[in-house]
């Protein structure tokens, strides 16, 4: 018979190479059977609860019941629970619930993993407010100044969008390795602002912090997001200067960025340089062309997906659905919707959201209506504003008013729900509604978000809301505003002032387009580019019917490329034509 220690190494050394949860089945069977000292049991368990928690494996419910047979669980124990419940699928409070089942037994004492674990749990979820509360039992606990909790503490506080509690807690963390730095960065980029991460990024590099993969797709994905071109082909050049492995993940972050930024044939070779290519790879070309309104060619890429045997997920259907609401193809996004189903995919609200917006662009609202009633899950406030938007362009009054009531019944205090109501109004010349929705607004303290569009110059982003006189060029951009207009108006453009849905007379509504935020932005690019500069903007909201035929010319008076990235989708202006076809 085996010595004990002798069965001891040989359980674990089996364990280490289960591929399978019968297996350890088995494995956990002859360990209750044989009579194993309760040491030695116990460290053979902790090795069965590691191996279910492994990638290999990752059988949660077998490990909850290894975690029960343990009458006194070490602080191992406990962490690698800990750990292996916030590594599930389908993330949930249950690591934090152990985390507090621990602090009322008050043994073991919890060390610097298990905060770090919970941390990290809660960022998984974004829990703010627990978040808080655990980085207070941290203070108490004499933790504070761990590497290890501060940067799960900053993690935390980035992914929660909580930017200044997460720089705090970066600045507390004297010797800051690359994981802090790079942790600090994605932050920054998550909310877009793109000069403060590539400002760190710079400051990293000060510090003698040499910068890896990981780090690069944050910074990517902050230029990414503030559609800033010539800094994300600086960071590439980067990359390619310090030989910086280029993996799967930045690869395609690249591609993000190159079509985030509006350069899509950048974009496309990069994607086609990539010796493999993912799921996530294929399905980012495919978003990337729909939202440039390559429809076609983002199926085509798609047809090429299947024939390579890559199984498509929901982001793929998400780019197909999208190239074909972009474009006006129904009859092909209602095949896509099918095969998605065929493929065993439930729909997410996303997808059902694109088959909403689908049949509204191509004025099918009635239908657009029925399938919303049909859903098998309750629509989102965006499925919602969707139907909205369509009811509001077709001039659909009664149904229009009935599905604003149904969105604000789920939104009462969205600015933008009441927005388009008040648009739905004015488009159907009901301006004592109008006055009403406004003063409901101003009764419960509830403004509209503003319009705001960004421009990149020499590697710094320009922001503009409407009617903007905050910059420090301001009086040069209102003598390009000047030109613009009156280049515009030589060619015989009328002001569509029917998109300015005020109760204003028609000099203030031709003034009020004038100054709309990516007007000034794009006046700024012309002010400081010359040709055969793009012009690049970006811009949070819908660009106005207007706007799109004004940019239309002036990229023909002007003879400049412009290309302006609203929040649904691109626009590229060259030679007074828009991408779009003017279907957006």
């Amino acid at each position: 018979m085996m010595a004990f220690e002798q069965q001891e190494e040989f359980l674990a050394s089996l364990i280490q190479k289960c591929p399978n949860t019968r297996l350890l089945h088995q494995i956990h069977s002859h360990l209750l059977k044989c009579n194993l000292p309760i040491p030695s049991k116990f460290f053979t368990l902790n090795k069965l609860l590691v191996s279910a928690l492994s990638p290999i494996i990752g059988d949660i419910d077998y490990a909850r019941r290894i975690f029960s047979q343990m009458p006194n669980p070490n602080i191992f124990t406990w962490n690698t629970m800990i750990r292996g419940c916030s590594q599930i699928q389908n993330p949930t409070t249950e690591p934090i619930i152990m985390f507090q089942k621990l602090i009322q037994r008050g043994y073991p004492s919890p060390n610097s993993f298990t905060y770090a674990f919970v941390i990290k749990s809660c960022a998984v979820i974004s829990g703010f407010i627990e978040g808080r509360q655990i980085h207070s039992y941290v203070l108490k606990s004499g933790f504070p100044s761990s590497p290890f909790v501060q940067t799960a503490l900053v993690n935390l506080y980035a992914k929660c969008e909580e930017i200044g509690f997460a720089r705090k807690m970066f600045e507390e963390i004297p010797d800051k390795n690359l994981v802090a730095w790079s942790t600090i960065i994605s932050g920054y980029a998550r909310i877009g602002l793109v000069n403060e991460a590539l400002s760190l990024f710079r400051e990293m590099q000060s510090a003698g912090v040499r910068p890896d993969e990981v780090t690069m797709v944050s910074v990517i994905t902050a230029c990414a997001s503030s559609g800033a071109l010539d800094l994300g082909e600086w960071v590439h050049k980067f990359i390619e200067k310090r030989v910086i492995k280029v993996d799967l993940e930045l690869s395609t972050a690249l591609v993000h960025m190159y079509a985030k930024c509006g350069c899509i044939d950048r974009a496309r070779k990069v994607f086609q340089e990539m010796p493999e290519k993912d799921t996530k790879a294929w399905s980012s070309m495919v978003v990337a062309l729909a939202i440039h309104g390559l429809a076609e060619e983002a199926l085509e890429v798609f047809s090429r997906m299947l024939e390579a045997n890559v199984k498509p997920n929901h982001v793929s259907f998400i780019g197909v659905l999208s190239a074909c609401a972009h474009s006006g193809l129904v009859s092909q996004g209602q095949r896509y919707w099918s095969s998605m189903l065929e493929c065993g995919l439930e729909p997410l609200m996303e997808h059902y959201g694109c088959m909403v917006d689908l049949l509204c662009r191509a004025g099918l609202i009635e239908e657009a209506y029925k399938f919303v009633e049909d859903m098998p899950i309750k629509p989102n406030p965006i499925i919602w504003r969707t139907l909205l938007v369509g009811c509001t362009r077709k001039g659909i009054l009664d149904e229009g008013d009935f599905i604003a009531g149904r969105l604000l019944e789920l939104e009462p205090l969205n600015p933008e729900n009441y927005v388009l109501l008040s648009n739905l109004y004015a488009a159907t010349c009901q301006w004592g509604n109008v006055s009403f929705v406004r003063k409901k607004m101003k009764e419960n303290g509830i403004q509209a978000i503003p319009g705001c569009s960004s421009i990149e110059i020499d590697g710094f982003v320009h922001e503009f809301v409407v009617s903007d006189r905050s910059h420090p060029e301001a009086n040069e951009i209102r003598e390009v505003l000047r030109d613009m207009a009156d280049r515009v108006r030589s060619v015989g453009h009328d002001p569509w002032t029917s998109a300015v849905l005020h109760n204003v007379d028609d000099e203030e509504k031709e003034n009020s387009l004038c100054e709309h935020s990516e007007r000034l932005a794009i006046a700024y690019g012309l002010l400081k580019t010359i040709s055969p500069t793009v012009i690049r903007v970006v811009k949070n909201l819908r660009v106005c019917a207007d706007c799109h035929e004004v940019t239309k010319i002036i990229s023909k008076v002007y003879k400049r490329e412009i290309i302006v990235r609203d929040r649904v989708r691109f626009h590229r202006f060259l030679d007074g034509a828009c991408s779009c076809n003017d279907y957006w």
